[in-house]
């Protein structure tokens, strides 16, 4: 341990004190004015300077170098072979192995190298590099506040005003896009305007991965499911076209014009099947065709959407495929509000075209199934998104109504009760029903541009939202929107239940009352027949007394 004392004395108290002297003057310099320098002396005028006292700022702007990736492609071919040795020969080089194998330079050299090889493989399975320290523990994540942040934005590189119409990623999970650029206001297409659309790299957004170049504007476009080369695309002239990616960028085949659409195709989807060359197309013109890429001069079947007992034809807008309802049922939204469900399978040609939901003021622009619950599925169209069960013909939930248009949604892949919306307005707004039902958990204001199209990454993490000035923004949420939280599954379930059985009430009670109704309007009628058969015996009553009156006077 460490003694130590301190003092504490003024300055003044100690040391030696300074000694001044006084002495005299003494000149260093004397310097005389110049009579040359006085001549050339100018009287300024009087000037009025204004003096700030405020700092001068300066603003300067940096921009980086732009990164630029490149996708280039080398074949290896097989080297290090001795001159004489041929190695597309199976003879010369099982030849030659031997010859080395039996070289005793060959043999220490593996001793010497299966020795570190040895004490590698020993540390390697002393630690499970994959090992999970907290396996089993769920992350809390109900205190996170949600949120969204932009990763990339990808803009059109055609010169133009053309919307980012149809969206898709790739299916085995890479940061791949493909997105369908086209102008679909008819009268406001200018000469010679841009075919071509591309797939991007969202790790490269400065220059597109893949150009594909059609005959027509592409409206909508999806990977294949099983050959991811493939590229299935439905165009504005209402032709559906295929591309491979390995055989150039221009299609490989495409429907004849006169076996197509006659409107542009809105929507696709590639069914289930053994081949995975089967797909079907939607559009206004009131048609769904089946095609099969391995044949496309005509179509393998066709449907005309009509309700049952009318013959209006109803165009489509966008069409609803999941296998997990069935590898032959799909829906589709229509041009007038309406959600029909049908079969193309069906027992009887006129029950391929189902039940009928009515309930949109306009186009339906989006319709999907619950990932989770396959029986429930959100529609979106006019200023509402709604959800909706098969079995009932109202929605069980409703949105409130926005001041601006809603022009597409999604439900999350990863969460069975978030689902995500977009609008005219440029806003991209998350519902999460585990939270609330009134309103959204979380409004991102994508861009100033109505929003034309949403796709949600399986992972349910990232998502690609287009907008109608060409661009591509990729979004990615925050753990809290895309971990499920416990007992999730559960409470949804029993919410979709609970409205459910709500909604089918209000329908019985809506039945009793028009029973009832009819019942009372069938007794008013027989009550105003009897009044009726009264007055008219009252009437021949009164003739027959004044007959006999008459005659007895007579």
């Amino acid at each position: 341990m460490e003694i130590y004392h301190q003092y504490v004395r003024l300055r003044k108290d100690f040391g030696r004190y300074p000694v001044f002297v006084d002495e005299g003057a003494e000149m260093l310099a004397d310097i005389r004015p110049n009579e040359e320098h006085a001549k050339e002396h100018i009287e300024r005028n009087p000037v009025t300077t204004v003096v700030q006292v405020v700092p001068e700022m300066s603003e300067h702007e940096v921009n980086t170098t732009a990164v630029v990736f490149a996708t280039k492609a080398m074949n290896h071919v097989e080297g290090g072979w001795p001159k004489e040795v041929d190695y597309t020969e199976a003879e010369h080089v099982i030849r030659y192995r031997k010859k080395v194998e039996k070289d005793e330079e060959y043999i220490k050299s593996v001793t010497a190298l299966g020795a570190v090889i040895e004490d590698l493989v020993k540390a390697n399975n002393a630690v499970d590099i994959y090992e999970e320290y907290f396996a089993g523990k769920v992350l809390e994540q109900s205190t996170e506040a949600p949120s969204a942040k932009t990763l990339a934005v990808l803009r059109d590189p055609c010169k133009g005003k053309r919307g980012a119409q149809y969206l898709s990623w790739h299916p085995d999970g890479s940061r791949k896009v493909a997105v369908a650029y086209s102008i679909l206001e008819f009268q406001q297409q200018p000469e010679n305007s841009p075919m071509s659309s591309y797939i991007w790299d969202v790790s490269n957004p400065n220059t597109p991965d893949f150009e594909l170049i059609p005959q027509s504007q592409l409206t909508s476009i999806n990977f294949n499911l099983k050959d991811t080369s493939l590229v299935g695309a439905g165009q504005y002239n209402g032709q559906f076209a295929y591309f491979d990616m390995r055989k150039g960028s221009t299609p490989v085949e495409a429907s004849p014009v006169e076996h197509s659409h006659r409107d542009p195709v809105y929507d696709f989807a590639w069914l289930q099947s053994k081949t995975g060359t089967e797909c079907m197309s939607v559009s206004t013109d009131g048609s769904v065709l089946w095609w099969d890429i391995r044949k496309l001069g005509e179509p393998t079947e066709s449907l005309v959407l009509k309700e049952r007992g009318s013959e209006t034809v109803l165009g489509a807008m966008s069409l609803e495929y999941n296998p997990q309802a069935g590898p032959t049922k799909f829906m589709i939204g229509t041009e007038q509000g309406n959600i029909m469900t049908c079969n193309r399978k069906a027992k009887n040609p006129q029950d391929r075209v189902g039940a009928s939901f009515p309930g949109h003021h306009g186009p339906v622009y989006g319709l999907v199934r619950n990932p989770f619950y396959p029986k429930y599925f959100l529609s979106i169209g006019d200023w509402t998104a709604r959800i909706w069960n098969e079995d009932l013909k109202t929605p069980i939930m409703t949105s409130k109504y926005h001041s601006s248009y809603l022009t597409g949604g999604r439900w999350s892949p990863t969460r069975p009760g978030v689902f995500y919306t977009i609008k005219m307005n440029g806003c991209l707004d998350v519902w999460d029903y585990f939270y609330k039902q009134n309103d959204p958990t979380l409004q991102v204001q994508v861009t100033d541009q109505p929003l034309t199209s949403l796709e949600m990454m399986d992972n349910g993490r990232i998502a690609a939202v287009g907008s109608a000035d060409g661009s591509t923004t990729i979004v990615q949420f925050s753990d809290g929107l895309v971990d499920m939280q416990p007992n999730e599954k559960q409470a949804l379930t029993s919410v979709f239940e609970r409205e459910t059985n709500r909604e089918k009430n209000l329908e019985k009670a809506v039945k009793e009352a028009k029973v009832k109704a009819r019942k009372e309007a069938a007794k008013t009628s027989d009550n105003d027949k009897d009044r009726a058969m009264d007055e008219q015996d009252i009437l021949k009553l009164e003739k027959e007394f004044h007959d006999s009156v008459d005659g007895a006077a007579s």
